[in-house]
């Protein structure tokens, strides 16, 4: 019995799945584009609820890059959430400031992940017009 099958098998299968690796390790997405993909899926697929705004703050690291937030709560199933978005990306589509806080927004989340939501993606918003405006964000 020749061992030269076996080794020709076994080798096959170690360069077939090193290559495997090197592709799936060569498409991996940066945390902006599965940010990005994550908004895209949830406001294309996800349920609506009403929520509140709770704070619109803008965080400087420091760095000289500043990260805008939206605080906001809602509740799904009896069970109230308090989530926050970063729209630091989104600031072309929006402008928010203070006058957002206290006001209603509609919230996209999934429905088999509640606490995975959004108030603003590329194609959709919930908030809604300001109680100080007369401008809406659609």
């Amino acid at each position: 019995m020749s061992l030269l099958p076996i080794y020709t098998v076994t080798g096959v299968t170690v360069v077939s799945a090193a290559s495997a690796m090197a592709w799936f390790n060569g498409k991996k997405k940066t945390p902006e584009q599965r940010e990005a993909l994550r908004r895209q899926r949830i406001g294309t697929q996800g349920r609506i609820t009403d929520g509140t705004v709770l704070d619109v703050c803008e965080y400087d690291y420091g760095t000289g890059q500043s990260v805008q937030m939206v605080l906001y709560a809602y509740q799904v199933a009896g069970v109230q959430y308090e989530c926050a978005q970063e729209v630091t990306h989104l600031r072309p589509l929006l402008e928010l400031d203070g006058h957002y806080v206290g006001s209603a927004t509609g919230v996209r989340y999934d429905p088999h992940h509640p606490g995975n939501s959004i108030v603003v993606a590329e194609s959709w918003c919930g908030l809604r017009v300001a109680p100080h405006s007369s401008t809406a964000l659609q």
